[in-house]
C-alpha cells in the first residue's frame, strides 16, 4: 500500500491492554512464567488487536504498545547507558501520581546492538495489506533529552555529561540508528510522541524547568535542534509524524496550555510531514497558532476524546474541523483521538467497547467532511 499517512481518520497508537496480557506481564514480573510465555500472550494479543483495528476500517494499524509499561520509557531502555528501578514517588499527573519507573542515564547514550522496538515492529508487519500499514511510535527526541536534564534528573546526568550538547549529540545519533533500523525493517512511516511541548505551553514552565521566559525560548530551540538533527539523514520515502499532548494518564493529564507560545518554533521549523494535535479540551487552547504550520504539512484534529467514554456530539465535532480550516486548508487536516487510549499499561477509564464506538465516532465524522 501507498504510504499517506496520516490519514482522514486515524489513531495516534495505542490501546486498552487486555486483562490477560496485564496479568501475564504481572506474572513474568513474579516469575512465575517465562519471557517466552510472556511474548506468546503478547503475540495472540496483538494479532486480535490488529483484526480489530482493520475491522474497524483503519488505514494504519499499531501493537497498541503491547509490549510496553509506558509510551517512552520503554524505548529509552533500549538504549545502552540508560537504566530504571521501580520509583517511590512517581510524577505528578492531575490528582493523581503516574508510579512509572525512574528512569536515568549510566553511561554514554547510544545504541550499539539492535534495538528491541525493531523486532516489535517486525511482528506488526507481517500483518500489512493492499489497506493498510504498519506504523512505530516511539518518544520524541525531545521527550528523551527532557527526561534527562529537567531538575530532577540533571544531577544525575551530569556525571556522565558535562555538556549537555555531548548528550543532545549522542541521543540524536542513537535515534539516527533506530530508524535505519526501523527502515531496514520495512518501517516507512514512524511517530515521534512529544510531551515535551505540552510542558513548555503551561503557565508553570519556568518551575518545570528552572528558568525564565528567555531560557524556556531557548529550551525550544534546543527541543527543536534535536528532533531536526535525528531526521536530517532519514530515508526520503519513511515518512515522520509528530504527536504532541499534554500528559494521558489513567485519563488525567500532566499540563495544561494553548500552543501559542511554542507554534513558530515547533509548527513552523519542525521537519516533521504532520502533527497529531490534542484539541479535545479547554487546556489546549484554540485553533489560531495552527496559522503558523507550514503549507504543505497535515495537521491531523485530536478533537475525540480518550479520556472519557461520553461520544462527542458529530455537529460539534464538524464546526470545529471548519473552524480550524480558517488557518490551515480543509484538505491538509485530518481526525483522530486527541492521544492514545492506553499511554500506560493502567489505560484510560474506559471499557474496550467505549474506545471502538470512538474510533468509530472519527471514521463516521471523517467521511460525512471528506467523503
Amino acid at each position: 500500500m501507498t504510504v499517506q499517512t496520516p490519514y482522514r481518520y486515524d489513531v495516534v497508537g495505542s490501546f486498552l491492554r487486555p486483562e490477560k496480557l496485564k496479568q501475564a506481564r504481572k506474572d513474568y514480573e513474579a516469575k512465575k512464567i517465562s519471557k517466552e510465555e510472556l511474548t506468546k500472550v503478547e503475540d495472540a494479543c496483538i494479532t486480535d488487536l490488529i483484526q480489530k483495528e482493520k475491522a474497524a476500517g483503519l488505514h494504519v494499524i499499531t501493537d497498541g504498545e503491547f509490549r510496553r509499561a509506558t509510551w517512552h520509557l520503554d524505548f529509552m531502555w533500549g538504549f545502552d547507558g540508560v537504566s530504571h528501578t521501580p520509583t517511590k514517588t512517581g510524577l505528578p499527573f492531575h490528582g493523581e501520581a503516574a508510579m512509572i519507573d525512574d528512569t536515568y542515564i549510566t553511561g554514554k547514550v547510544g545504541v550499539n546492538g539492535t534495538h528491541p522496538f525493531v523486532e516489535h515492529f517486525k511482528f506488526v508487519k507481517q500483518f500489512e495489506d493492499e489497506n493498510t500499514i504498519a506504523k512505530q511510535t516511539i518518544p520524541a527526541p525531545a521527550q528523551f533529552l527532557e527526561q534527562m536534564i529537567l531538575p530532577f534528573a540533571l544531577e544525575n546526568t551530569r556525571k556522565y555529561y558535562e555538556d549537555t550538547e555531548e548528550l543532545v549529540q549522542d541521543i540524536a545519533n542513537g535515534y539516527k540508528v533506530v530508524i535505519q533500523q526501523l527502515y531496514e525493517a520495512g518501517c516507512r512511516c514512524i511517530q515521534f510522541d512529544d510531551c515535551s511541548w505540552g510542558m513548555l505551553v503551561d503557565e508553570k514552565a519556568p518551575l518545570f524547568f528552572q528558568t525564565d521566559q528567555e531560557g524556556l525560548l531557548k529550551v525550544q530551540e534546543l527541543f527543536l535542534r534535536i528532533n531536526n538533527l535525528a531526521m536530517e539523514d532519514k530515508p526520503k520515502d519513511l515518512i515522520i509524524n509528530t504527536h504532541v499532548c499534554r500528559g494521558n494518564f489513567h485519563s488525567t493529564y500532566a499540563s495544561s496550555g494553548a500552543y501559542d507560545a511554542v507554534a513558530k518554533t515547533l509548527f513552523a521549523k519542525e521537519n516533521v510531514h504532520a502533527y497529531f494535535l490534542e484539541f479535545d479540551d479547554a487546556r489546549s487552547g484554540g485553533f489560531e497558532p495552527l496559522k503558523e504550520v507550514t503549507p504543505y504539512k497535515k495537521v491531523v484534529l485530536g478533537l475525540v476524546t480518550t479520556k472519557s467514554a461520553k461520544l462527542e456530539d458529530k455537529e460539534t465535532v464538524i464546526a470545529r474541523i471548519k473552524e480550524a480550516s480558517q488557518y490551515v486548508p480543509l484538505e491538509n487536516l485530518c481526525l483522530s483521538p486527541q492521544c492514545g487510549f492506553a499511554s500506560c499499561e493502567i489505560g484510560n477509564k474506559l471499557t474496550e467497547e467505549e474506545q471502538w464506538a470512538k474510533v468509530k465516532l472519527v471514521k463516521e465524522i471523517a467521511e460525512e467532511v471528506w467523503g
